[in-house]
């Protein structure tokens, strides 16, 4: 019997008659909220010189945003991928808002690629296959990876493994998996802990707001950079069990107790109601809401590069 994953509060995948409300009859009625399919999103062209060498230990981590969940994260002299979804579209019909910030061909040599979950706009194999690198991903994965061409290694939460001189954790997200038509939540989805000689770096995967944010900034004090979505929030009756908006994303930030705050998950493809450009707005005034200081929230434009370092 194939493996059945849930969530830390127990709760699985929204019920078929809730995806059917959201996806056909309230688009069919036109209760579901307009706006555009494309905005302007800023995107910067990256230093392809400086991101061939990753920073050296006691160097820090440096942070490329590629859009959407994808990253490039270099630390250790080691260069790690997570969530790569690097060409046009998904699924052939999405189609990228704004381009890759680093296409693959143009990507320094990368030593793992940290998926995390079964998503498509999260695991795209063309993409993986062509990086060629291990791919570390939770319990469950082996039936999209097996034959593949792709070394890869499957993590519980909490469970850690090493590339290299970095330490990768695997951690809990409020999320839900399903790549087929009959496989719903049989495969682990979460987030990662990045960790170095002198950087921590979370990257939360797909996720809804939850108290596990409270657990993991226990388990990982003073991280240097949570790279939280901000985006697909729109309609909120659906899209709050899976998914946060830009306030839950700058409590969950709060939560953790991490130093600095990286928005991803927005911009890239139009997958919900909101508007493409609206969840950095948003940001920006729960942010000034709450009186925190500027120097801690990042908005990189696609292909925009930070390093973050301890204290």
């Amino acid at each position: 019997m194939a493996m059945r994953f849930k969530n830390l509060d127990g709760s699985g995948p929204q019920a078929f008659t809730r995806v059917f409300k959201w996806a056909v009859t309230d688009k069919l009625l036109g209760k579901r909220r307009g706006s555009p399919a494309r905005a302007v999103v800023p995107h910067v062209e990256p230093d392809l010189a400086v991101l061939a060498t990753p920073p050296a230990p006691g160097e820090g981590a440096r942070l490329t945003w590629l859009g959407h969940a994808s990253w490039l994260v270099q630390l250790d002299g080691v260069s790690l991928l997570i969530d790569p979804v690097l060409r046009d579209a998904i699924n052939v019909i999405i189609r990228r808002n704004v381009p890759p910030g680093v296409p693959v061909e143009k990507l320094p040599r990368i030593d793992a690629s940290l998926v995390s979950h079964n998503h498509y706009d999260h695991l795209d194999l063309p993409t993986l296959k062509q990086v060629g690198a291990r791919v570390i991903t939770g319990l469950g994965h082996a039936p999209v990876f097996q034959g593949q061409g792709l070394s890869f290694q499957e993590l519980d939460w909490w469970e850690s493994t090493q590339v290299g001189p970095v330490r990768v954790h695997y951690v809990p997200s409020q999320h839900w998996s399903r790549r087929g038509l009959n496989d719903a939540n049989e495969m682990l989805w979460g987030g990662f802990v990045v960790e170095g000689s002198s950087a921590r770096v979370y990257h939360s995967g797909d996720t809804a707001y939850f108290q596990g944010f409270k657990e993991i900034g226990a388990r990982f004090p003073k991280l240097d950079a949570a790279l939280l979505p901000i985006g697909a929030y729109d309609p909120a009756w659906f899209m709050r069990l899976q998914h946060m908006n830009p306030e839950e994303a700058v409590q969950a930030f709060e939560d953790l107790g991490a130093m600095a705050f990286f928005a991803m998950h927005w911009g890239t493809f139009k997958l919900t109601d909101e508007p493409l450009d609206e969840p950095p707005v948003r940001l920006d005034a729960e942010w000034l809401r709450r009186g925190w200081p500027r120097d801690r929230v990042h908005v990189l434009p696609v292909g925009g590069t930070h390093t973050v370092r301890h204290g």
